[in-house]
């Protein structure tokens, strides 16, 4: 009898050690962005995939994008994930910038960069072909306190404009896109990875032009704003899009609130990074996904879990206690 109860107890040892092995379990939601743009796109591919093959079940949707996503986690608590812009972010942790009023929203953490995007100035209208000629268009500029938003501010100011030089409208990128094909707008700023599918939808039935950024206004812009980086969009890239068109391009960032669990955090970043090859095979974007993208230029702390990945893959990111 004394065997047999030390067998029994043997197993039962060996299976409580097997618990902390088995993967984190959680019920999360994550806001994105518009129902035409990447970050939905996207976000709904990521959060399925580690659904499908981890117990963290991600209930993704749609929201106001960058900063509203932040505040979602930060003071109404109704996210646990999002996707942010990198330059939105930064100014939120700092409350600088766009945040400087209201404060610092410094209670949340990233869990990694996931892929370039491109801020797209876009118009059915030949005659626009320079920033200048935004003056007094009717411009949609993106939701109201959307990384869009704050792109356009940017851009306008490198060109010594300001939302008084035009006429911003805040709208979704598919609203904006419908807009643009109805003639109620002149351009939209659509800040996203390229293509996106509202800007692909509108070239099936209208002729899209991209508006580059100039070469001296370049400068200027990335003088000011250093945490942008220039980009070419390829010619091709829409329909109809025949000329290479020059902008500049901020960082997809998966972020979560400070108290995810970093066991939850670390199945995450695992199962996003580990399976980047699966990814793409669902979504384009899944080709950037790399290593040294997700934690390349962050300026703000990663969660612990997270930081727990990239250790084991040698490289180490800054995070807080």
């Amino acid at each position: 009898m004394k065997k047999l109860l030390a067998i029994l107890l043997a197993v039962m040892m060996v299976a409580a050690l097997a618990v902390p092995a088995m993967a984190a379990e959680a019920n999360l939601t994550m806001g994105t962005g518009g129902e035409a743009g990447t970050y939905y796109a996207f976000g709904g591919v990521l959060g399925s995939y580690i659904g499908q093959n981890t117990d963290v079940s991600i209930n993704v949707v749609s929201s106001g994008g960058s900063a509203a996503n932040i505040t979602g986690i930060v003071v109404d608590k109704t996210y646990d994930l999002a996707t942010v812009q990198s330059d939105v972010m930064t100014y939120a942790y700092n409350g600088t910038n766009s945040f400087a009023e209201g404060g610092a929203m410094s209670d949340f953490r990233v869990l990694g960069g996931l892929y370039a995007e491109t801020v797209q100035i876009v118009t059915c209208d030949p005659d626009i072909t320079s920033v200048a000629d935004l003056a007094g268009k009717s411009i949609c500029v993106g939701d109201v306190g959307s990384g869009t938003y704050f792109n356009t501010v940017d851009i306008l100011a490198a060109y010594d404009m300001t939302l008084d030089d035009v006429n911003p409208v805040y709208q979704s990128f598919g609203d904006s896109t419908e807009s643009l094909k109805d003639g109620k707008i002149d351009a939209a700023v659509i800040t996203a990875g390229a293509p996106t599918t509202a800007v692909v939808d509108l070239s099936t039935s209208n002729t899209v032009y991209l508006v580059s950024i100039d070469d001296e206004h370049m400068e200027k812009l990335l003088s000011d704003c250093p945490w942008y980086a220039s980009y070419t969009i390829p010619a091709g890239t829409y329909n109809g899009f025949d000329e290479d068109a020059v902008t500049v391009t901020v960082k997809a960032t998966l972020v979560c609130r400070a108290d995810l669990d970093d066991d939850v955090a670390y199945e995450i970043v695992s199962t996003i990074f580990d399976n980047a090859e699966a990814i793409t095979e669902l979504h384009a974007k899944g080709a950037e996904l790399s290593l040294e993208f997700a934690t390349d230029g962050i300026a703000v702390p990663f969660a612990k879990g997270a930081a727990q990945y990239y250790a084991e893959n040698g490289i180490t990111v800054d995070t807080v206690d």
